[in-house]
């Protein structure tokens, strides 16, 4: 019989957009990094028409800033209710220049790039809203990540 090993956790990654999944993600994240004494870290992905909109230099910043915030302290709060400690990032999910630059990748490189220990990814329905960024990402995270993956 092989022997289990305790799964160590010091940072769980989580990525959100504007989406109410994204606010459960963080929950989870949060609870499961309270239960591991860890760290949540968020990173907010940018949408292709955000991203595309700031390229073109026709971004409407107050309304990105203001999404971004209103994302933050829901998140804050979230980590703040489970007693844990919060960094977030932003990360655009597309990219005009490098085609296999996409949410799902964009998770994965962050997860890297951090040293998660444990991705907690929102699975949204496709409503076609496009402050919901991460509605195929789920799916790709899940077959391609190193990590322990939960998809709430």
């Amino acid at each position: 019989m092989t022997e289990r090993r305790p799964l160590s956790v010091d940072l769980v990654l989580v990525p959100v957009d504007a989406s109410e999944e994204s606010t459960e993600a963080v929950a989870h994240a949060a609870a499961i990094a309270a239960e591991y004494d860890a760290t949540v870290h968020v990173v907010h992905v940018l949408g292709e028409d955000v991203v595309q909109a700031i390229e073109d230099g026709i971004v409407d910043e107050t309304e990105v800033a203001a999404d971004g915030q209103a994302i933050t302290e829901t998140a804050e709060r979230i980590a703040d209710d489970y007693g844990v400690s919060l960094s977030t990032s932003v990360a655009y999910g597309f990219s005009t220049k490098m085609k296999l630059r996409h949410p799902g990748s964009v998770v994965l490189d962050t997860a890297e790039e951090l040293d998660a220990d444990f991705l907690v990814v929102p699975r949204e329905p496709l409503s076609g809203d496009p402050g919901e960024v991460l509605a195929k990402a789920a799916e790709y995270v899940l077959l391609y990540a190193s990590q322990p993956v939960l998809s709430v």
